[in-house]
């Protein structure tokens, strides 16, 4: 196999497992019943005119499954963290001690739980349709390839090895979402 070619695949392979990485991050942030830090991830603060990340501004733990524990390193930031948390919509009825933030995590109902499933379905569709944008990008490039002087029995290889790459990432995919939506609907 020729450098080019073999290039050609290392880069279709790698931005299938960036796609695959992604989702893996994604994942952590639909909410499976149980408290994780991950679920005020995106938050961001208005702290003194800026707009901060909740993680930048405060240690984030979840010491048990029923509640998130929010400690800011300053305790002026505690109103505004309260506000930014309410304002997330994310339903999460934060309690503020003077010193600590507590948010108890409400136990998922059915429909809330579908719903979570499906948003999670969405997600990993959106990135089987990424990696079947980097199998057509590798394919384009192996026609490039072709068009360069690299022999045709070369580039059939190379577009079957593309397609293989695809599907195993297709398959670690439906996986990942397989796995997700039994934790999702383990009550």
């Amino acid at each position: 196999m020729s450098e080019e070619v073999q290039f050609c695949l290392d880069v279709a392979k790698e931005n299938m497992q960036n796609a695959l990485i992604h989702l893996e991050r994604e994942m952590q942030k639909v909410r499976a019943g149980k408290a994780s830090p991950s679920m005020v991830e995106g938050i961001r603060v208005d702290y003194y005119g800026t707009m901060t990340p909740l993680n930048q501004m405060a240690n984030v733990s979840a010491p048990d499954a029923k509640t998130i524990f929010i400690q800011p390193w300053d305790k002026n930031a505690l109103h505004p963290i309260e506000k930014a948390i309410m304002s997330a919509n994310l339903g999460f009825n934060p309690m503020n001690d003077g010193m600590v933030i507590r948010i108890p995590v409400p136990p998922l109902t059915e429909e809330r739980r579908r719903e979570y499933v499906k948003r999670a379905k969405t997600e990993a569709e959106n990135e089987r349709i990424v990696i079947r944008g980097f199998r057509r990008e590798a394919n384009e490039t192996a026609k490039k390839l072709e068009k360069q002087g690299i022999p045709e029995d070369e580039i059939k290889k190379l577009e079957n090895d593309i397609q293989l790459l695809t599907d195993e990432y297709i398959q670690k995919i439906d996986k990942i979402i397989a796995a997700k939506e039994k934790d999702i609907m383990t009550v």
